[in-house]
């Protein structure tokens, strides 16, 4: 029964930290935005705008749900649903700290402690498309549709380069549970004195990872399902009211689990180099890691909406390409290279 009743209060803190998060990120695009276009970004609602997520919530809420009588009713009310589950879903096996210790019980920071934490992520983000693709089709419009096909294109290229790229991580660290790999980061060094992330173990990973996560969370310069200029805002053009907020929830809530999977995977997640012990439970030391782990995160974050407001978006057959005849061959280059350094490293 304890197991139980922890285990529910860890997932509803996880659910709620992530829309709590997704509510101010889509804040913090707009305020960065504006800094980034030299203008003001919402600063109306509450001290310096930040009450303004709870305005926006509000406004959706009581906006008029319009469903268009040509649309497949029940696909097209299963999109939103479809897509906005599995990311959530998706953050319940990355280890947002260590241990803590609480009247006496050592609880571990994480949802879920699965020994093949990784391949539940790809799956998680695999289905995402789903909801997209259900999206486009079920509203029957030529713009929604091409949105869907562009959607199932783009996941289908990226999601070989995303889970190659992720082969030589596992290789270094052995293990497919991510708390372990964390662990396999903090307790090894590089020459003594750096820590062995494995962003420094596996640099090309790194990138092709993180290209990737853009283009799988549907973010510029990757964002030719929804590509307004063309396809008027694509997959989601016949949407309205809270099921037109629950698609951009999925995207952002994409976007913060991919932020923490790299933070995880490849700059030592919840580690704090030099400063703390990795093997160092106290409640001072696990709120330190939780803390070091919420900087890396919301680092990569701000890499996501610096670059969707920097870069310009690609035209379909360069994200193709680049896909197919760059990031796949450099992630089978990564695989084999990590190969061969093991065997003469042995």
């Amino acid at each position: 029964m304890d197991y139980a009743l922890v285990s529910l209060i860890k997932i509803l803190a996880v659910i709620g930290g992530l829309l709590g998060a997704v509510a101010y990120l889509v804040l913090a695009e707009r305020k960065i935005s504006a800094y980034i276009q030299n203008r003001l970004g919402p600063n109306r609602v509450g001290p310096w705008g930040l009450l303004q997520p709870l305005a926006d919530g509000l406004k959706f809420m009581f906006k008029e749900d319009v469903i268009p009588t040509h649309v497949n009713r029940v696909l097209y009310l299963a999109a939103p649903v479809a897509i906005l589950i599995p990311a959530l879903m998706g953050f319940a096996v990355v280890p947002f700290g260590d241990t803590i210790t609480i009247m006496g019980r050592t609880i571990r920071l994480q949802v879920a402690d699965l020994n093949i934490g990784i391949l539940y992520i790809l799956a998680t983000a695999s289905l995402g498309v789903y909801g997209v693709v259900l999206a486009g089709w079920a509203s029957n419009s030529k713009y929604a549709l091409l949105g869907g096909i562009r959607a199932s294109a783009q996941m289908i290229s990226y999601e070989l380069s995303l889970g190659l790229s992720l082969i030589g991580v596992l290789m270094v660290s052995g293990t497919l549970e991510l708390n372990e790999i964390v662990v396999s980061q903090a307790t090894h060094s590089l020459f003594g004195f750096l820590p062995r992330w494995n962003v420094f173990a596996q640099p090309l990973a790194f990138l092709i990872f993180t290209v990737s996560a853009f283009a799988e969370a549907n973010r510029l310069p990757f964002d030719l399902p929804e590509s307004e200029q063309e396809l008027v805002a694509g997959y989601h053009s016949e949407y309205s009211s809270m099921k037109f907020a629950m698609f951009f929830m999925a995207e952002y809530a994409h976007m913060i689990t991919a932020s923490a999977v790299i933070a995880t995977l490849f700059f030592g997640g919840w580690h704090v180099p030099w400063l703390l012990d990795p093997l160092d439970t106290s409640l001072v030391a696990s709120l330190l890691k939780v803390a070091a782990f919420s900087v890396k995160t919301g680092f990569f974050l701000f890499l996501f909406l610096w670059v969707r407001w920097t870069l310009p978006r690609f035209r379909y057959d360069q994200v193709m390409r680049l896909g197919w005849k760059v990031l796949l061959p450099l992630a089978i280059a990564n695989v084999f290279i990590t190969g061969v350094l093991m065997v003469l490293g042995r």
